[in-house]
């Protein structure tokens, strides 16, 4: 396909066109999982036919080049080397394979986090650090609500043994200065993970600009991939740092000695069991984002973003939550007197989806921001005036309808 750009509300009509969700819902749930085109979805049904007609095995080998194109286009999408590239399950079975790869911690190690990082990682991180009496602190933010990298600068020390940091974090439109947190850990030889699940496909990626050991993606968020997918970077460099917990004949395939040999590349991240039939829809969600561009992608999710909050904003008994200097196309707001939940449940009822985020998803902002939980509209480049214009209404129907539970 030829490269659209940029991308117009002309190319938009066409691209919705060839996306059959958009006719059902008006979706503003692209953070939490985005509507495929029809040529992914028939990409996967197309590999479950090969499998049911010629066998699973059978059809998996017909299938390699396909499957393994899915690999070659994520490490053009981040600027990296395909053997670079892990393909998962998701984002956090990636980065919590590459973390518990990483060991062992020791008492008095240190682990240096975002405010806004996920759960699910400082879950990973406080069962380790717990067992070995390894501490885990959060990086300051600065007056904008973003990590602040001169505060950080200042933390470390010799028993620092990882940065961790969510780039776009889940409860809303911030956006961290990931490069600049990776300068200082590249200046000081401390191992950094990037949490990118909300960035791929969404933001433009280079690796090497952000300095990262380890970088993570769902496929099921701006890539518009299928649920059940994932990418993880692992700089080759870093690779001898990381053994992971679980292995198997194709991460480690036994020499003849007997001996297990891990597999020189992010692939001994990966089991031997996958969804082939994800995967072949993965590889064609990868190929459409590279088509728009990311630039693109980039260029439009932030004006759509923009309008969103410019419309909650203008509403009375709505205030619009995002913190950051750079903002994403995440967009987190409150209703007086109503709880997200219950907003999201009340919009769900008008076929308008978002989603609600509470303090379990990242449990350090919000509880420095004195927040229980946020309603959260998220865009894409599919997102249309229209829609956007029908979730203001919808929004401002609820603020005239009294209360259902407070925030």
């Amino acid at each position: 396909m030829t490269a659209f750009a940029p991308l117009t509300d002309a190319s938009v009509a066409d691209l919705r066109a060839r996306t059959p969700g958009v006719r059902t819902t008006v979706h503003f749930n692209h953070a939490g999982a985005s509507l495929p085109s029809g040529a992914t979805l028939a990409a996967v049904q197309a590999h479950l036919e090969r499998e049911a007609t010629m066998g699973p095995m059978e059809a998996g080998v017909a299938a390699r080049e396909q499957t393994e194109a899915a690999r070659t286009l994520a490490a053009r999408l981040l600027g990296a080397r395909p053997a670079e590239i892990a393909l998962t399950t998701g984002n956090s079975s990636g980065w919590s394979g590459a973390f518990a790869a990483l060991g062992p911690w020791r008492p008095g190690d240190r682990i240096l986090v975002g405010r806004h990082e996920w759960g699910g990682n400082i879950a990973a991180m406080r069962i380790a650090a717990g067992r070995a009496g390894a501490s885990i602190e959060a990086i300051p933010s600065d007056p904008s609500g973003a990590v602040d990298a001169r505060a950080l600068e200042d933390m470390l020390d010799a028993r620092v043994k990882l940065i961790a940091l969510t780039w776009l974090p889940a409860n809303g439109g911030l956006i961290n200065p990931a490069a600049q947190v990776g300068a200082v850990a590249r200046r000081h030889g401390i191992p950094y993970f990037v949490d990118a699940a909300q960035a791929v496909g969404q933001l433009p990626i280079d690796v090497a600009a952000l300095g990262c050991d380890v970088l993570s993606g769902a496929g099921r968020k701006a890539l518009r991939g299928p649920r059940g997918t994932g990418l993880l970077y692992v700089r080759q460099d870093f690779l001898h740092r990381l053994t992971p917990a679980v292995v198997d004949a194709h991460s480690a395939p036994l020499d003849d000695e007997g001996a297990p040999a891990l597999v020189d590349s992010a692939a001994r991240f990966e089991p031997a069991e996958t969804a082939m039939a994800l995967r072949c829809g993965l590889a064609q969600a990868l190929r459409e984002a590279l088509d728009i561009g990311l630039d693109n992608i980039r260029a439009r999710v932030d004006r759509n973003a923009r309008a969103v909050r410019e419309q909650l904003a203008g509403l009375p008994g709505v205030a619009v939550l995002d913190q950051g200097r750079e903002r994403s196309g995440l967009v987190s707001f409150a209703v007086v007197g109503w709880e997200a939940g219950a907003v999201q449940a009340e919009l769900a009822r008008g076929g308008i989806s978002i989603s609600s985020n509470g303090v379990r998803y990242t449990p350090l902002d919000m509880q420095a921001r004195g927040l229980k939980e946020v309603a959260r509209a998220s865009v894409s480049y599919l997102t249309t005036d229209d829609e956007i214009d029908r979730l203001t209404e919808a929004i401002r129907a609820l603020c005239g309808k009294g209360t259902a539970g407070s925030l």
